[in-house]
């Protein structure tokens, strides 16, 4: 029992340190979004043959702001960057934090065999399989690209397992409404955009860590498949991806108000 508490105290210590206080107390409605782009400048991403994970994430997340804007103009669109521009993780979360956003959506593409292909959407959780440590690893790892990274992070290791654990305790707070937004996003993947959901999924990502809202990872496809980077290169198939992100929200923003 001495030794569970030892090792307790200080994961305690590191879920809630740092961790802002103001949970406001929120109403049900949805009125501002925060659309993070993945990556940009001289942190690419993933790459495939091609294209850059950095390039592809923006224009899937341009487009969805766009939609947003247009058919529900009482939103609220904030990017965390609209240009080819380096912004450090934790100034992504910040951006939501300061304009009290509702939800934080983050876009990204997927790394791996080329034999991989499909959509999957995180949210703050821990980790149940090695492949979702290994998405978290890969994500994370931005921040070695960050000056100061260890006082910026409080000391985050993203080579350790054990500190992906630690963090994935984070925003309990929110994980209802993180994982009912995340489930519709691969339901539309899957059923309208007929596009092959790996499913919902938690890890440990740096990315929600200290966003104080609803959040999610959305990983469009596997810019190491072919035939999936030539999909999320095309237009057509980027704005199928953003429609797709698109009603999921419009759905998740009437259910969360008509609860009010």
């Amino acid at each position: 029992m001495r030794n569970i508490v030892l090792f307790l105290l200080p994961a305690l210590i590191f879920v809630f340190s740092g961790f802002s206080t103001n949970l406001k107390r929120r109403d049900n409605r949805l009125r501002t979004v925060v659309i993070d782009a993945g990556h940009g400048a001289h942190d690419n991403g993933c790459s495939g043959k091609f294209s850059k994970e950095k390039d592809v994430a923006l224009k899937v997340a341009l487009q969805l702001g766009n939609l947003i804007e247009e058919n529900l103009p009482e939103v609220k669109v904030i990017y965390t960057r609209k240009s080819n521009v380096f912004v450090e993780l934790i100034d992504r979360a910040g951006i939501a934090n300061k304009n009290n956003a509702d939800l934080f959506i983050s876009i990204h593409c997927n790394s791996g065999p080329s034999s991989a292909f499909g959509t999957e959407t995180f949210t703050m959780g821990l980790h149940t399989s090695e492949g979702n440590l290994k998405v978290a690893k890969r994500e994370n790892s931005v921040i070695l690209k960050e000056e100061g990274y260890k006082e910026n992070y409080d000391g985050f290791d993203p080579n350790s397992p054990q500190s992906h654990i630690l963090l994935s305790l984070r925003q309990s707070a929110y994980m209802d409404n993180s994982l009912r937004f995340a489930q519709k996003v691969e339901h539309q993947f899957e059923n309208k955009v007929n596009r092959k959901s790996r499913g919902v999924k938690q890890a440990g990502l740096i990315v929600l860590w200290k966003s104080a809202m609803p959040s999610v990872l959305i990983e469009t496809g596997f810019l190491t498949n072919p035939e999936e980077e030539k999909f999320l290169n095309d237009k057509t198939g980027q704005s199928y991806i953003a429609s797709g992100i698109y009603r999921a929200f419009k759905e998740y923003k009437q259910e969360l108000e008509a609860s009010n």
